[in-house]
């Protein structure tokens, strides 16, 4: 085992099967959370409307998500995983309670903050503590395990979603989370053991608010641009000046602190600079994707909920497969070569995307996901190892948690960015070709699609142009996919040569 393993232990030894088997549960929470959702979605705005601020379910979460996760990865370094962990699975259990029992769709965005807030700490603090649990050699193949969570805890996700929504209620796609975020408490509570050397910390606060202004305001930018605000409107352009000075105040504020949330030096490493950047575009493609896809399955191709979470499933299933052959790629081959099959997957995958027409069938759909699931597990896996074997243990905290920042930064961008993008083509194309109807359109009326009684109710005319008027909306989001996909694997190519894992 590593010295700093070493240092990390306590008296009594933990036992790694459980916790193990703890921490892929407790990651469960975070990795069915984007897929069971997404295929909860139509049914949400059917009951709650507000089509105008679907993106803002998905942000509100990955806001919270990705300006805490930089946070509780230094606080894991400073007093230990354990707590930090703990903390982070109850609060996003209370939010998960509350969400289920939103009465409006503003009531779900700010219980959806909540959630996000507790889930910041999840897998980060998961992930690295698995890291500190198994040897350099072992931790290809134990990743390998861990990154397949994403894919094997949201394989029953979106099949499960469209389940609880057809035959109960989408609010139990919330509660769902309950009894398996207590079980992984008491496994971790009760079998994770470390001792951290207690002495004075010193919390950098005043980093941690410049972050969160900076990412907070950037992200409001993405999401109301070209909808409520216009992109070179007083109100973007000031979030977006806002936002650019709180991340140099952050700079600066970092390179002086005494503990920075954010050591900068760990991106001195080249790998590291890259698998993070990668992370960041992969994470814009996996929102993208999951968030959208159910809404056109079932508002264009008028699909099922248990039909719309399948196209999500197949990604599901090719994630894990991936994962669980990547450790030994990338023992075989090396991570570069590795990192590069998986970036093919993703830009194949995007171009079934971008080819998806009304008839054509969710099969194509599913086929589709399932190549970007391969991407993802291929890609994911390799970044993790990478990360955590160019840093020691007192880093090695905050470096999963860089990895895990720009993941759930790309996240919040893809949401807002995308959904941005979504409602101004909808606007577009409803001010462009609505002018023989006699009737105002908001992006709103596709509340009507996500409905099935009222999706019959529409005269056929109108059903048509609004259907319409969604695949020309989302065929530019998928462009804009494929787009992300192409700089993935430019990223990839820049991973210095090498065989090291």
């Amino acid at each position: 085992m590593e010295k700093a393993l070493t240092k990390g232990q306590s008296r009594k030894k933990t036992n790694r099967p459980i916790v193990l088997a703890s921490i892929m549960l407790a990651m469960f929470l975070g990795a069915i959370e984007g897929t069971i959702i997404s295929t909860a979605m139509p049914a949400i705005v059917g009951e709650l409307g507000g089509f105008s601020l679907y993106g803002w379910v998905f942000s509100s979460y990955l806001l919270m998500n990705a300006v805490t996760v930089l946070i509780y990865g230094k606080l894991s370094d400073l007093f230990g995983r354990k707590p930090i962990l703990l903390f982070g699975i109850s609060v996003f259990l209370i939010g998960s309670i509350l969400c289920g029992f939103a009465e409006s769709m503003t009531m779900l965005i700010v219980f959806r903050f909540i959630q996000g807030l507790g889930a910041g700490a999840i897998t980060p603090i998961a992930t690295t503590i698995v890291g500190d649990m198994y040897t350099k050699e072992e931790r290809a193949t134990i990743q390998g395990y861990l990154s397949s969570v994403w894919g094997i805890s949201a394989i029953a996700g979106p099949a499960l979603g469209g389940i609880l929504v057809e035959y109960v209620s989408w609010r139990f796609v919330f509660w769902l989370n309950i009894p398996l975020g207590i079980l992984a408490i008491i496994g971790v509570g009760l079998f994770l053991h470390e001792h951290i050397t207690k002495k004075r910390h010193r919390i950098d606060y005043v980093g941690s608010l410049l972050i969160m202004i900076s990412v907070s305001c950037f992200m409001f930018v993405l999401v109301e641009g070209g909808t409520r605000w216009s992109w070179m409107s007083i109100e973007s352009l000031s979030l977006v000046i806002v936002s650019v000075v709180a991340f140099l105040f952050f700079y600066f504020q970092e390179k002086k602190a005494e503990e920075p949330i954010m050591p900068f030096s760990i991106w001195k490493e080249r790998p590291i600079l890259i698998a993070n950047l990668t992370s960041l575009t992969t994470g814009i493609m996996l929102i993208g994707i999951s968030s959208f896809l159910p809404t056109f399955v079932q508002g264009v191709m008028e699909q099922s909920p248990i039909i719309a979470g399948f196209t999500l499933t197949t990604m599901s299933i090719g994630w894990p497969i991936a994962s669980t052959f990547s450790g030994s790629l990338m023992l075989k081959f090396g991570y570069r070569k590795t990192s590069l099959l998986g970036g093919l997957a993703l830009v194949l995958g995007s171009v079934f995307f971008i080819t998806l027409t009304p008839n054509i069938g969710p099969i194509w759909a599913a086929v589709g996901s399932f190549i970007v699931g391969i991407g993802m597990g291929l890609t994911s896996t390799t970044f993790i190892v990478v990360i955590q074997s160019a840093v020691d243990w007192e880093q090695r905290g905050i470096a999963t948690a860089s990895s895990s920042f720009m993941r759930n930064f790309g996240n919040t961008i893809g949401a807002a960015l995308l959904g941005g993008i979504l409602n101004s083509q909808i606007l577009r194309y409803f001010k462009e070709k609505g002018h023989d109807l006699n009737t105002n359109l908001t992006v709103d009326s596709i509340n009507s699609l996500l409905n099935q009684d009222e999706r019959n109710r529409l005269p056929d005319g109108l059903l048509q142009f609004l259907q319409d008027g969604l695949t020309y909306s989302l065929h530019i989001v998928y462009c804009v996919v494929l787009i992300i996909a192409l700089i993935s694997f430019v990223l990839i190519l820049l991973l210095p040569r090498g065989k090291q894992a």
